[in-house]
Order: structure tokens, then sequence, then C-alpha cells
């Protein structure tokens, strides 16, 4: 009996809420403003963290886990760069052999931390296939590259130690250039022509998705793309910068050299070596992560002595500056879940001054309603009711808005937003309580008059 009784002024509390709001809609829309942006605000907030979440996680997987990269600098200066002292002069004249698999022996060999070591040539050629010709990247690489960079082969093989060792014209391709080269057939067994050396087609890589992002910042291929071949077989039957040639020494492959401008006393002039370094890329991982700054120390000094002391290589730690890039993520959201949260705040006052107000207009009713039994609990129960419906009006246009918001801002800037349940639900209960907390006060004010001076009123 007592529960009908409580369902029943639930009831009737309900109805005079909806009444009292869609008399004034006007007013109670400017009220809820607050609430739909504040709501907006932080589903599009944490759309947005969860999809750069996302971002960072895939660019985790393609870098690998407790990767150190080292990269060559080409010497790329003009070679009517003047020295001006003796020091430069001298400096000018040191000679590196450059980055080459001499470094990767050394590095397998001293330093004990070290789980793998995936050295990488890269080509810029072409496949020829019916007689016509694509762009494409050769590149090569040891049998470790596949695990430190956390690539699969969908179908086939691996290289084998002894394709390795014998550079036989053998190749695992991208996923797209099998569906380019031979659409709707696999590719395991057949033979391409890149350049002008035949490969047979061993194994095919299952397809990552890798955003611009992650390729402009990381320096990310797109894997998909490529043509990966024993590294012998690169150096062999492609191309091998540490053989000399007959070509002019500033094409590559020769030592700096020192000229005189003009007489034994004119100004010393460089000519630049160009790309002397036998490796593009060298991926070294170690065992674990705690280890990666010792050995990212432990590399610069040792191929910085095996180069004679001149520094021409970069080393980078790709996990470390993901991390450092999710953290800065991670602030710049917090920053605008708070201006958000604020948002929200701000709606909840403009609830209570509302509510406040409207205690004030209606003291006569209040009076009559208690005058003819209503109790304080009723009054109050009533005034919560109509707070709490307008931030739940607010918090549901302010979903549908923040849903709107998240696929408009994905499709303008490019932006990967992905909406959750637990956003969208957090977002609807933050609403819904701002409203039973900014509702107390007005209620309280409203049960605490009394009815003989609230009828007179």
């Amino acid at each position: 009996m007592f529960d009908k009784i409580y369902i029943e002024k639930l009831k009737s509390n309900f109805s005079e809420a909806v009444r009292v709001i869609t008399t004034n809609k006007v007013r109670t829309l400017l009220t809820s403003l607050g609430i739909i942006f504040g709501v907006a605000a932080v589903i599009t907030m944490l759309a947005i963290g969860n999809g750069a979440e996302k971002e960072i996680l895939a660019q985790l997987e393609l870098v690998g886990v407790n990767n150190i990269v080292i990269t060559p600098i080409p010497d790329e200066k003009d070679d009517n760069t003047e020295e001006e002292s003796s020091d430069n002069a001298t400096e000018s004249k040191r000679f590196s052999k450059g980055l080459d698999l001499l470094d990767v022996a050394s590095i397998k060999k001293n330093v004990p931390s070290i789980k793998r070591v995936s050295p990488e040539i890269i080509l810029e050629t072409y496949v020829i296939k019916k007689g016509r010709q694509s762009p494409v990247k050769l590149v090569g690489v040891s049998s470790d590259y596949f695990e430190t960079s956390n690539i699969y082969i969908e179908s086939g093989k691996n290289f084998s130690s002894a394709q390795s060792i014998n550079a036989l014209p053998v190749c695992i391709i991208g996923k797209k250039i099998e569906k380019k080269l031979f659409t709707g057939e696999s590719a395991i067994g057949k033979r391409i022509k890149v350049k002008d050396v035949w490969l047979q087609v061993i194994g095919v890589i299952e397809e990552k998705f890798i955003s611009d992002n992650a390729q402009e910042s990381l320096g990310i291929r797109d894997m998909n793309t490529d043509i990966y071949i024993p590294l012998q077989t690169f150096l062999v039957r492609y191309k091998d910068r540490k053989i000399i040639s007959d070509k002019p020494l500033n094409t590559g492959g020769g030592g700096m050299i020192i000229i005189n401008g003009g007489g034994q006393q004119g100004p010393k002039k460089r000519i630049p070596r160009g790309n002397y370094h036998q490796i593009d890329k060298l991926v070294v991982q170690v065992n674990n992560s705690s280890e990666l700054n010792a050995t990212a120390d432990v590399l610069s000094r040792m191929l910085k002595r095996r180069h004679n002391e001149l520094v021409d290589f970069e080393i980078s730690i790709p996990i470390q500056l993901l991390k450092q890039q999710q953290k800065t993520k991670q602030i710049f959201n917090i920053v605008l879940s708070i201006i958000a949260g604020i948002s929200l705040l701000i709606g909840g006052i403009g609830i209570m001054n509302i509510m406040l107000a409207s205690v004030l207009e209606r003291t006569k009713e209040i009076g009559i309603i208690r005058a003819i039994g209503a109790t304080k609990e009723d009054v109050i129960l009533q005034f919560l009711t109509e707070s709490v419906l307008v931030s739940i009006g607010g918090g549901i246009i302010g979903i549908i808005l923040g849903i709107f918001s998240s696929y408009v801002l994905e499709i303008s800037t490019g932006i990967e937003t992905i909406l959750s349940l637990s956003s969208i639900l957090l977002s609807f209960f933050v609403a819904t309580l701002i409203g039973l907390i900014f509702g107390i006060a007005p209620a309280k004010s409203a049960a605490s008059k009394s009815p003989i001076e609230a009828i007179r009123h």
C-alpha cells in the first residue's frame, strides 16, 4: 500500500514537472544550454581521446616494442662551403666508412642487452607486369625484420638462412602489391620482375593500416606496397654502396675530398660524398624496455668510435617519442575535459538560478498545496523532479549533439574519433547528478516557506 502511494506521488510530480517545463519552453531551453554544451563537449573530448589512444597503440605496434632506430646522415653539404679555420679543415679530413654490415656484426657481438638486429637497405625502383612499369620500394632485410617490426606473414614463409646467404632471387611482397599484380589469385610461387631481376614470391605479409600521421612523424613506410628481399640478394643483385666504382667521387661511395679553390694558398672547398652508407636503417631490439636508454648510449659511443669520431648517424627510441606524444595528448584531453566540466557546472548554476526564480513565482501555489496537506518532502520532491527533468532533457540533447559533433569533426579534420557507450553513460549520469545537486537548494527553499505567508504572498 505504501509503495502504491509513493508511486502515485512520483507520477503526480512527474506530470506536474512536465506541465511546468512545457509551459515555459524557451526558458527551459535556455536553462539547459549549459548542460547541453557541457555533455556534448565531454562526449566529443572522450571520443577524440579514444581515437588518439587507438592511434598511439597502432603506432606502437608498427614501430615494434623495445626498438632503437639508427639512421645514417648522408653528407649533403654544399661543395662551395669554405673552411674558415684549421680546426674545421682537420675535422673535414676525417673519413667515416658509414653505417654498414660490419657495424651490425660488431653490435651483435659486443652488446649483450640486444635481442635482435635488423638492417635495411631501400631502393626506389619499379616492378614490371604485363609490360607496364609501376613504382615500388625494394627493401633489403634480414629474416629478423618481420619480428622487430611486428609484421606477420599472412601466407607463405620467411626467408631461410640458405636463401639469405646464397643471395637467391626470392621476395616477400606487401598485400597491396599482391592485389595489384595478382588480382584474384595467390602470388605464392609466382615470379615478378623488379627492375631487371626476376624474383620468386615466397610470402605475402598481412595488410596493415598506416595513417599519414604515422608515416610523417615516425618515418614509417606503407609496408603494404613494399617488396622485401634478403639483404645479400639486394647487395649482390642490385646495389652495394661499399663497392668502389669508376663514377665521380661526388656521386657516392668515395671519401671526403678537400681541394684548393685556386693555387696552394686558395680557400679549401669540400666535395660532398652523397650517401656513402651501406645500409639505410638499422633497428636494434633490446631484451627489456628498462635497457633502452643505456643501450642507446652504448651504441652511440660504439658507432662514433667506429666512424672515426664522426657522428654521421642518428639514434632515436620511437617508443619514448610515442609515450611523450601520448602524455601530451592526455594532458590536452584533460584540459579540454576540465573546460567541458566547467560548462556543466555553469549549466548546474543556471538550473539552480531558474529554479530559485520559479520558487518565487510560485510562492502562492506552494502555500496552497501545503495548506491542502502536502508535506515538506512532497514539495522538495516536486522541485527536484523538475530540475532533474531539465538536466535529463539537456543531457539527451547534449548526447545527440556530441555524437553528431564527433562524426563531423572526423570527416572535416581527419582526426579519428571513437565513441564509446561508457562515455555516453558517464555524460548522462553527470548531467542527471548536476540537476539533482543544484535542485536541492531551490527545493529546500520552497519547502521552508510557511503555508500562511505563502498564501498571503
